[in-house]
């Protein structure tokens, strides 16, 4: 049997039923591993899964019909609300409140989490509320089970509507009759995202089909019996949106990599089907989950929060109740911390025990406290839709006083900076006698220390919160400031949840590090000594030095960002990933800002080739002792009046380059360097700009998941360093694998130190990526293996083969991604790339015959087969390359070499998801390059004339309007895509009446579509 054990520990053992019903995840997990072991097939995986649901009291319905589906939803809502439909009642309540015509997965999903009570009109004339889901007493919802579900195949119905395939799904929940969570097996030993790539596949061919009752499923579980994971509706929905539109097999953020493991509150993962269904499933966890724990955003995306943020949320709710009802307002025993680590979604994670905690009975407010940097730039819009109103960042206290003196304003989202200022002004004020819980985002802010001080001096029946990644131990605690507020336990209490960096990188929801240590042979040595060991200002900042560490910068850059390459970021495809360059003082900072612009002058680069250089400081006050001991950034704030006026004059000078660099308007005044602030963080993360120079800011609290390089010239340690490192190692797509740190100061016995304090001692091995060797000898095996087993010049014969080269060229793939940013695999790369061309053009065949859409016998291969597409495009061979081939062809013509740089040319194109379908383009060029001109200049004319001609004959053959056309077709250049829905599509074809005869208005606007989209494809990167 699978056991839960108590907290406390002890030989105690019980189920889950037993557990409290405030408990989502248990306390601690064990399983039994020939329990865990006993089903193979995906039928019995599927039969056990339904058995231990029933014992969970779960009813199995056995329906396999939309028919039966829609009977028991009008059953299952009578029942909920005590209520008889009339026949007509009930057809007007489904189809209108239920079925919604033009609904889909976004208005069903904001239906489920927000607007669960529906209106009905009674026949009578009187109004009636529908409960869809009971929110309040979750214990009142109807659990049922249904597996084998069918849906039949139909063709398509007009000419703008899809074929509906037929399909059979595996095991649905259904709550209140309607549909909330798929689940879809696989048998042991299958990859699970063969489960993922299923499900998508339903949504995109049958979940709207019919009545469209599957698309209100809001979470997904895939598994294969050893393996299990979770996820929103909003993952598989976002993943398929970005098919669509990127027609490259791109993943962003909403991929397979945001798939979530369920685990106990000790963050053991819980991932074998029979242990997950008895903890996950059990049905407080499951009802607790879907009602309390997702978050529909601003953006109208689900998030379903992962088990270590809800075990920290039930931890403080419990701490408030336990500490009110023996009346410990006020103490340590009131509050405590959560220790989260950077990038594991802390901000979420406080901001809902914000929330849930002002739905307490007795808690008169709740205090949501955070950084102003933050608040106005971060996560306001996110606040505001949690909580509408509750945010707002005006910096004067009067809204503050306003909000906290509504009664009707239970949550308030604040700053450290207003809420210091109210208590500093409103002595006595009413509220300090309210019983107020106050939770700090981030609880090690600089001004923290005072703040502390305010509130326990002002505020008499309070709880006090902080989450932080990076606490203060005494390890790491100064020996200044007040001695009873050194370690955060000091100043919150009792630790009430830990989540380090270790669980995080296990769990693969932040990456890990990479880290280059660059000594000074590289970069200068000062007096022949180690810079390290160089401690002075002048030194570290000679002109020699700062020179060559820009040098090595602008060396390594494209290597280490990926500049060279493209991914789809939301509508737009960007080159490569972006960096952070972190310097020791201001004067630091303004040395190298000029020393960038200097080199790249010296060097010549073009627009296309030179980095925009970003630089951000301000005024910071200097740290107190403990904090500069703890490792505590000094917090550089908003007001620029603090800056010597040398500092300001430079910082303006800057703004002014990126001014005309971005045609903005803004300065080190107060208000407009906030909107710098502001838009320079956007650009970061829409990759916009390259690089940015900071000194502190930035390296603390933001967020760019497009980032993955830190360049690092100062002292960090501690709190500090794990800060600035994690800036790096958000999680985006398939090809950022860990986040780069490149420090050129000797910083490895800080680092160690730090990730032993922060994960553990042997935490180094997860944290960190491994050595050179172990990934070179691994991807070496796997060259060998592949040349062995499928050698070039021989047919890979029959399916499981096809699939056998597929995943082992995909794992090889994976490797070379790594090995790709280490100095030491230049030049040494076992598989030639004539050899590495050749496999990929083999590869892409594949890609192209599994992935055929329009044949219906391929569909079930599609969910078998997991391709590497975005990593093929990260080693792909572009158009500067085939140029140069060109120019060496030229060059050899009738010398008997021309021909073998012609096969390799051939081979460059075959290999290349984007060449391969401007082949005859390009070997057309190839044949009627001229002897003498520039090959790029010749190249551009030449695919400027070809693209004009091919527009011209589209325009011709589909009397399409040639100026509306040739706009359209700038913007998706424009774009990076082809806009298929919207008005400007319509508004470049030919004027017919929809009414006309043989009109068929929709297949002329498909053709129009595809002749674009295959033009679009065939030019675009083409330059």
């Amino acid at each position: 049997m699978s056991d839960i054990v108590p907290a406390g520990g002890g030989s105690q053992r019980f189920e889950p039923i037993a557990l409290s019903s405030e408990s989502t995840v248990v306390a601690e997990f064990q399983v039994d591993v020939a329990e865990a072991t006993r089903y193979q097939s995906e039928a019995e995986l599927e039969a056990e899964l339904i058995r231990l649901l029933r014992d969970q009291a779960y009813d199995y319905l056995p329906i396999t019909s939309e028919e039966d589906l829609v009977a028991n939803l009008r059953v299952q809502l009578e029942a909920l609300n005590h209520f008889r439909f009339t026949d007509a009642e009930w057809k007007r309540f489904f189809t209108e409140k239920i079925s919604g015509e033009k609904d889909g997965i976004v208005e069903k999903t904001v239906r489920i989490q927000e607007d669960h009570v529906q209106l009905l009109k009674r026949e009578d004339g009187t109004s009636k509320n529908i409960t869809l889901l009971d929110k309040t007493h979750i214990h009142n919802n109807r659990l049922q089970v249904i597996n084998q579900y069918e849906v039949p195949g139909a063709p398509s119905s007009g000419t703008d509507s899809r074929p509906q395939r037929a399909n059979r799904y595996d095991v649905t929940i259904l709550v209140n009759g309607l549909p909330l969570v798929h689940v879809e097996l696989k048998r042991r030993g299958v990859d699970i995202r063969e489960a993922f790539n299923q499900i998508n596949r339903y949504q995109r061919d049958s979940f709207w089909s019919g009545s469209g009752l599957f698309e209100y499923v809001q979470l997904c579980v895939i598994s294969n019996g050893t393996l299990t994971k979770y996820y929103s509706n909003t993952t598989r929905a976002q993943q398929l949106n970005e098919q669509g539109k990127a027609k490259r097999g791109k993943k962003t953020s909403n991929s397979f990599e945001f798939t979530s493991w369920w685990a106990d509150s000790t963050n053991r993962p819980i991932t074998d089907l029979v242990g997950f269904t008895k903890t996950f499933f059990a049905k407080h966890s499951l009802l607790n989950i879907l009602t309390k724990y997702c978050v529909l955003t601003a953006d109208r995306m689900l998030l379903v929060m992962r088990p270590y943020q809800i075990a920290a949320t039930e931890q403080i709710l419990t701490r408030i109740e336990t500490s009110s009802n023996q009346k410990r307002f006020g103490t340590l025993s009131a509050g405590g911390y959560v220790w989260h680590t950077t990038g594991s979604g802390k901000t979420l994670t406080s901001f809902k025990t914000a929330q849930l905690a002002s739905k307490l009975g007795d808690v008169d407010k709740v205090l949501f406290v955070v950084d102003r940097k933050d608040l106005d730039y971060q996560t306001m819009r996110e606040y505001d839709r949690f909580e509408k109103g509750a945010a707002n960042s005006n910096s004067s206290t009067a809204v503050l006083k306003r909000q906290l003196e509504d009664p009707g304003a239970r949550i308030i989202i604040t700053t450290i900076q207003k809420l210091s200022t109210f208590i500093a002004k409103n002595a006595g004020h009413a509220i300090y006698e309210g019983h107020v819980v106050i939770i700090f985002d981030e609880c090690h802010r600089s001004q923290f220390g005072d703040m502390h001080t305010a509130i326990t001096r002002a505020f008499k029946r309070y709880h006090l919160f902080g989450f932080t990644g990076t606490p203060i131990f005494a390890a790491n605690a100064g020996t200044g400031g007040k001695a009873n507020l050194r370690t955060t336990e000091q100043a919150f209490g009792d630790k009430l949840h830990t989540y380090t960096i270790v669980d995080a990188i296990n769990d693969k929801n932040v990456l890990p590090f990479r880290i280059d240590y660059v000594n000074t042979v590289k970069v200068g040595a000062v007096e022949d000594k180690q810079v390290a060991a160089i401690d002075t200002d002048r030194a570290l900042l000679d002109p020699v030095r700062v020179r060559r560490i820009v040098e090595y910068t602008l060396e390594h850059f494209d290597q280490k960002t990926r500049r060279n390459q493209t991914y789809q970021l939301k509508d737009r495809r960007v080159a490569g990933f972006n960096a952070l360059f972190a310097t020791a003082s201001i004067e630091a900072a303004k040395i190298y800002y000029n020393m960038f612009g200097r080199v790249q002058d010296d060097l010549g680069l073009t627009a296309a080739k030179r980095l925009k250089v970003g630089l951000i400081y301000s005024y910071a006050a200097n740290g107190a002792d403990d904090e500069v001991a703890g490792g505590l950034l000094g917090e550089e704030e908003f007001e620029t009046h603090g800056l010597d006026a040398s500092s300001r004059d430079f910082l303006e000078d800057a703004i002014q380059d990126y001014n005309a660099m971005f045609g903005a308007s803004f300065d080190t005044s107060a208000e407009k360097f906030q909107n710098y602030y502001k838009d320079l963080s956007l650009r970061m993360k829409t990759r916009e700009i390259d690089l940015v120079i900071v000194v502190n800011m930035f390296l603390t609290g933001f967020d760019a998941t497009t980032m993955n390089t830190l360049w690092v010239d100062k002292n960090l340690r501690a709190h500090g360093l794990i800060q600035a490192y994690s800036r790096t190692n958000r999680i985006l797509n398939s090809v950022k694998t860990y986040g780069n740190v490149v420090c050129f100061r000797d910083l490895e016995e800080e680092t160690n130190d730090a990730i032993a304090l922060f994960g553990n001692k042997d935490a180094a091995g997860i944290v960190l990526l491994k050595p050179y060797a172990e990934y070179a000898g691994e991807y070496a095996d796997k060259v060998t293996e592949l040349k062995e087993r499928f050698p070039l010049g021989t047919s890979i014969i029959g399916e499981a083969e096809q699939k056998a080269f597929i995943k082992l060229f995909g794992e090889l793939l994976r490797l070379r991604n790594i090995l790709v940013s280490f100095d030491d695999f230049t030049g040494n790369d076992v598989l030639s790339d004539r050899d590495r061309q050749d496999y990929q053009s083999i590869y892409l065949e594949l890609f192209a015959s599994f992935r055929t859409q329009d044949v219906a016998e391929r569909e079930a291969i599609n969910d078998d087969v997991v391709f590497e597409i975005e990593l093929i495009k990260q080693v792909e061979i572009n158009v500067d390359y085939i140029l140069i081939l060109v120019e060496q062809y030229r060059a050899a013509k009738g010398n008997g070499d021309d021909k073998e740089i012609k096969a390799t040319i051939d081979r460059a194109i075959a290999s290349s998801p984007s060449l391969r379908n401007k082949k005859e383009l390009i070997e057309e060029f190839v044949d009627r390059v001229s002897f003498t001109g520039e090959v790029s200049d010749e190249w551009r004319a030449y695919v400027a004339a070809k693209r004009e001609a091919e527009l011209e004959r589209i325009i011709t053959e589909e009397n399409l309007k040639p100026a509306p056309t040739r706009q359209f077709i700038d913007a998706s250049f424009r774009d990076g895509a082809v806009r298929a829905t919207g008005t400007a599509i319509t508004k470049i074809l030919p004027a017919v009446s929809r009414f006309a005869k043989n009109a068929n208005h929709g297949a002329k606007k498909q053709t129009v579509i595809n002749k674009l989209t295959a033009f679009f494809e065939r030019f675009f990167d083409l330059s």
